[in-house]
């Protein structure tokens, strides 16, 4: 295994992006032939299925490595997100969907482009990571883009309460175990978006507005988008 650094824009960290960004772009333009009944249901099983892999894996190379601690509970914004979404897809729920959406695009973004990582390729930890979080957002997109899901100005909204929400249990462990979930107990230790914001704990009530403006900037951009590279929509159930 690597014992080289992670760095920020390396060409391992440029590789990922690109990856994620392929990703996503090919559920967009393969839409319309993931549609079908057969395609579809493989794809959406074999997306979670890939979810479910990386952290069921993860845990293995805890285990291998004696690696366990308290930071491996799930309470990590992307870890809670990723649980959400293997049920979204399984389920084509219209509120799981939602919060899986905005949610897991919003964070797992976030996190390809300033991860809170500290081994590179081709540590098993660098493939984790960034298979994880481009299946998170390559969810995302299919729930939108094939299935037909549509987000609203009230589901943005929505999904930044649910944001609240998954920071209480969160923020409980922090205080139990002196952890950091969801970056609410300090800033990561790696560069990150937050360090533009002001110290502990005003960045916290910073990044309630940023969330909440996010969220309502994802579901306009699907909006305008929505013609384009959506599909199905008459015969999902998903719209409110």
């Amino acid at each position: 295994m690597s014992s080289m650094t992670f760095e920020p824009f390396s060409p391992a960290h440029w590789a990922a992006i690109a990856f994620t960004a392929a990703f996503a772009a090919a559920i967009l333009g393969f839409r319309r032939r993931l549609a079908g009944k057969s395609a579809d249901r493989a794809v959406r099983w074999g997306l979670a299925g890939v979810l479910a892999a990386s952290e069921v894996s993860l845990y293995a190379w805890y285990t291998v490595t004696d690696n366990w601690g308290l930071y491996a509970l799930p309470f990590q914004l992307c870890t809670m997100t990723l649980w959400l979404s293997v049920a979204a897809l399984l389920t084509r729920n219209a509120r799981l969907s939602e919060v899986s959406f905005f949610l897991g695009i919003l964070g797992a973004l976030q996190a390809v482009l300033t991860p809170n990582l500290d081994e590179t390729f081709p540590n098993f930890r660098y493939f984790h990571f960034f298979v994880a979080h481009a299946a998170i957002i390559g969810s995302g997109v299919y729930l939108a883009a094939v299935q037909g899901y549509r987000p609203t100005w009230r589901s943005a909204l929505r999904a930044w309460g649910w944001l609240n929400v998954l920071a209480v249990p969160a923020a409980v462990a922090n205080a139990a175990a002196g952890e950091n979930f969801m970056f609410l107990a300090r800033k990561p230790d790696t560069a990150s978006m937050l360090d533009l914001l002001a110290p502990w704990p005003w960045y916290i009530l910073q990044l309630e507005i940023i969330a909440a403006g996010l969220c309502l900037l994802l579901a306009g951009i699907v909006k305008l988008t929505v013609n384009r590279f959506t599909i199905r929509k008459e015969t999902t159930g998903y719209e409110r």
